[in-house]
């Protein structure tokens, strides 16, 4: 499993939960959850709208070997 604790921490950042997250993007609040615990990966256009909600670069969900630090420094 790919966890995602760059995006939570993104999120808490942001002062948003899950729910609002979800509502802003556009999909199911359990969907979200799944793509945050890395437990599923978003389509491009799902990747595109939680991004542009959160404000950092969409491409970070592809990426097969990330840097940490790279997510802090892009939101």
């Amino acid at each position: 499993m790919n966890s995602r604790k760059w995006l939570k921490t993104i999120r808490i950042e942001k002062g948003m939960t899950q729910q609002r997250v979800s509502e802003r993007a556009n999909i199911e609040r359990s969907y979200y959850t799944m793509i945050e615990q890395g437990k599923r990966t978003p389509s491009v256009k799902v990747a595109k709208d939680i991004a542009e909600v959160l404000g950092f670069d969409w491409t970070i969900f592809f990426e097969t070997k990330c840097n940490e630090m790279k997510h802090f420094q892009t939101a």
